[in-house]
């Protein structure tokens, strides 16, 4: 009896070794398939393009296919929903942006906690806003056209692509610091918000630059100030709007998420592939064109940007009285 026992002990502990093994063995394989990275928004803006950009050059250094689906509805709920549902095994990952951030306050019945539910691999990407105004405007800096807002309140319209989307936050925000009350017009999308500005429907938006950038150029539109905390190397001479409203400060963050549980050694080999993936010449001349900032976070500093957003995004909601849609 003794020596079976003997036996039995190191057989048993070898057996409760297996799956930990195993573990280990896929995570060091890791990606065995292709990798669906998950938008929440339909194909062509500035989210689905930097997941496109960053899937070409993941799968590059993982040697695997990193496949976009997009999966808009419910101001990107839909597709983060999809996420926080797949298996925890980093063969399914969100694009995650800044509506994210700002969900978490502006919808009441979410079916999931983003903070709580995902886990965050690592920050990409900082999408700059502009504020931009019809030439029929008569305002030419951010100063003037808050004297004008001030003398004619609830005049002036300001569009965005939806309720809550971050173009949309970024204005309730300016309202909010400047002392100004401007009257919201959502679109179904920033397209056809930017099309009516071009037009001169609506009078002022907070727009990606990305988006903007050819009507600025052609003098469409008429950049009052970028929305970052300094001046953009795409738009030479535009002040931000922090030199007139101190603190102001609004980007749309994107980063890669996993579903909460997935494996600590896929979050880091996938974020080693990422920061390669950040530093490498092609992205960065890529990024600088569409006038994205590069953003760097590891895991934990990622994590602790979407607490910082979410709280920021939080007392906006609430100041303004936001509700969704």
């Amino acid at each position: 009896m003794r020596l079976a026992r003997r036996r039995f002990l190191p057989l048993a502990t070898a057996a409760l070794a297996l799956p930990a093994i195993a573990r280990r063995a896929g995570s060091q394989a890791y990606p065995v398939r292709p990798v669906r990275i998950v938008v929440g928004y339909p194909p062509g803006g500035p989210i689905d393009i930097v997941a496109r950009l960053i899937g070409q050059a993941l799968a590059e250094r993982l040697g695997q296919p990193f496949v976009i689906e997009n999966r808009p509805g419910a101001a990107g709920n839909v597709g983060a929903e999809s996420v926080v549902q797949a298996p925890a095994d980093g063969h399914t990952l969100l694009l995650s942006g800044s509506n994210n951030y700002i969900n978490a306050t502006l919808y009441e019945n979410l079916g999931f906690n983003f903070i709580r539910d995902i886990a965050p691999v690592g920050g990409i990407a900082r999408t700059p806003l502009v504020m931009t105004v019809n030439p029929s405007v008569r305002a030419t800096s951010v100063a003037e056209f808050i004297a004008r807002a001030r003398a004619h309140p609830g005049r002036l319209n300001m569009a965005s692509g939806g309720v809550g989307t971050p173009v949309h936050m970024a204005g309730e925000l300016f309202q909010m610091m400047a002392d100004v009350k401007l009257v919201h017009v959502p679109y179904r999308g920033s397209a056809p918000a930017l099309a009516d500005l071009v037009g001169g429907q609506v009078h002022v938006m907070f727009d990606a630059v990305s988006s903007s950038l050819q009507h600025i150029k052609t003098g469409r539109l008429r950049p009052l100030a970028v929305t970052t905390s300094s001046g953009l190397a795409v738009l030479p001479g535009v002040p931000t709007v922090a030199e007139t409203l101190p603190g102001y400060e609004v980007t749309s963050v994107q980063g890669l998420a996993a579903p909460r549980n997935t494996p600590p050694e896929i979050v880091q080999r996938l974020h080693a592939a990422l920061r390669d993936a950040l530093a490498g010449a092609p992205l960065e001349a890529r990024f600088a064109e569409l006038g994205i900032v590069r953003l760097d976070l590891g895991p934990t500093e990622f994590g602790k940007l979407i607490v910082e957003e979410t709280e920021k995004w939080a007392k906006v909601i609430r100041f303004a009285s936001v509700k969704a849609e």
